[in-house]
């Protein structure tokens, strides 16, 4: 079996009670009712021939609908999620306005075992949050890439 591989970009900027991050909350029927832990950095599957970079520029404008800011990027890492996918995560200090969304869909059966396909969106919305409070909207092993980020903002020269 291949291994399932996912790349994103985390948007971070100042704000007035410290760094803030974009997340993404998971679209469809099975997230709908839930806040914490159902959010995740804007990201997507690739495959062997895709380089994950490029993957997760990809992946930002097909789940937000508005291309990816530009870089630079810093490497973030990869984490393994709890459901054995491999996740590499990249920063990129942008601004970006949720109302400007316009999300990516996905197809499913549902309710399931109904033989009915509906369309949802992967993401049904995108907000800013501070690193604190996206601890508790993020799945777990995302967390990590908060960590880092906090890291790598530290080791930045003051302006």
């Amino acid at each position: 079996m291949t291994q399932k591989r996912s790349a994103g970009l985390l948007l971070h900027r100042p704000g007035p009670d410290g760094t803030e991050v974009l997340l993404g909350h998971m679209g469809g029927p099975l997230w709908e009712r839930r806040d914490a832990a159902a959010w995740s950095i804007p990201k997507g599957e690739y495959g062997p021939a895709e380089a994950p970079q490029a993957a997760a520029r990809r992946e930002f404008e097909e789940e937000l609908g508005r291309p990816a800011p530009p870089g630079p990027y810093v490497p973030l890492g990869e984490v393994r999620q709890a459901n054995g996918k491999l996740v590499t995560v990249w920063a990129v200090a942008a601004d970006f306005d949720p109302a400007r969304m316009r999300p990516g869909t996905f197809t499913m059966e549902w309710p399931p075992g109904s033989g009915r396909r509906e369309e949802f969106p992967e993401l049904d919305r995108v907000a800013w949050f501070t690193v604190g409070a996206a601890r508790g909207k993020l799945v777990a092993a995302q967390t990590a890439f908060l960590d880092r980020l906090s890291e790598h903002l530290a080791e930045q020269p003051a302006p």
